[in-house]
């Protein structure tokens, strides 16, 4: 919701989600939607780019009528990630350790979105001459988190690879990865290197 919405009562809020391809959102390992509407991802891939449209709907009443309305707002957000951005081979050519530079790069676009976010605020608090779009970034509410994962086909492991214990490495003959997860899984049926799936 907006920040005039949110200095307001609002009765009977509903949040309604719906993510890329019109599909919608409910609750499941990745998605969460906590009573208040906000939304979580896990393990944000690369298909879950797209259009995310959160429709709020919540009830008006009028203090001499009592007559009730319901009102609905729609939040429009485009989120989309690109694991190997323009560029990505030149940032790590000629580097030993090509995961120390994409985490400082990762790190640097966090204080620089946060930066953002927080100047948004400082606008909105101390100029008020300023017009000010119609989203405004609430205190407190971005964080970065970090989870360790591995790409599909990949994972982890110290008692084979203890020279590079986080490095991600094509899962073994005879395991599996399907997911973002860094644990390669058991699968007898597999006789190559970096399967995705168990036939």
């Amino acid at each position: 919701m907006d920040l005039n919405r949110a200095k307001k009562e609002t009765v009977d809020p509903t949040y309604l989600w719906i993510g890329p391809n019109d599909k919608l959102l409910t609750g499941n390992y990745r998605i969460n939607i906590t009573k208040t509407g906000k939304l979580t991802v896990k393990d944000f891939l690369e298909p879950l780019s797209g259009l995310y449209t959160c429709t709020l709907s919540y009830k008006t009443i009028k203090a001499q009528t009592q007559e009730e309305k319901i009102v609905k707002q729609s939040y429009d957000f485009i989120i989309f990630v690109n694991p190997f951005a323009p560029g990505w081979k030149r940032a790590c050519s000629g580097s030993v350790d090509c995961e120390d530079i994409t985490n400082h790069n990762i790190l640097q676009a966090r204080d620089r979105i946060g930066e953002f976010f927080r100047s948004q605020a400082y606008i909105f608090n101390h100029d008020f001459n300023k017009t000010l779009p119609a989203m405004h970034f609430v205190d407190h509410s971005f964080q970065v988190v970090r989870i360790d994962s591995c790409r599909p086909g990949f994972g982890k492991n110290e008692g084979l690879h203890s020279d590079c214990a986080t490095c991600c490495v094509a899962c073994s003959p005879g395991t599996f990865s399907p997911d973002v997860d860094v644990t390669c899984q058991i699968c007898v049926s597999t006789h190559i290197y970096g399967a995705k799936s168990c036939p």
